[in-house]
């Protein structure tokens, strides 16, 4: 940062190129440090999401996510076995068919 600064002092504002190479190394370093802060703050986010998840669920009295409720659900899957046998498009051709 003081590299840059310093360029940006030293270099007429004309020459707006001039302090490429110290912005691009900043740039990098922050990105890099970026990086480390967010793989620091996703560390074991799993676990916490389905804890809350888990609280959630406890509070309002539901006893399964609605991922299972629809894994369960006998009219979701024939409708999404209908789906995967359905040609790609076709609801598009019917549409534009009148």
């Amino acid at each position: 940062i003081e590299d840059l600064k310093t360029c940006h002092a030293t270099n007429s504002k004309l020459k707006f190129w001039a302090c490429n190479d110290f912005k691009f190394a900043m740039d990098r370093c922050f990105k890099l440090e970026k990086q480390t802060i967010l793989k620091s703050m996703n560390d074991g986010f799993e676990e916490r999401r389905k804890q809350e998840e888990d609280v959630f669920q406890e509070a309002v009295g539901h006893t399964m996510s609605f991922e299972e409720y629809l894994r369960q659900d006998k009219d979701y899957n024939q409708e999404l076995e209908k789906s995967k046998s359905r040609k790609p498009g076709a609801f598009k051709d019917k549409a534009f068919s009148s």
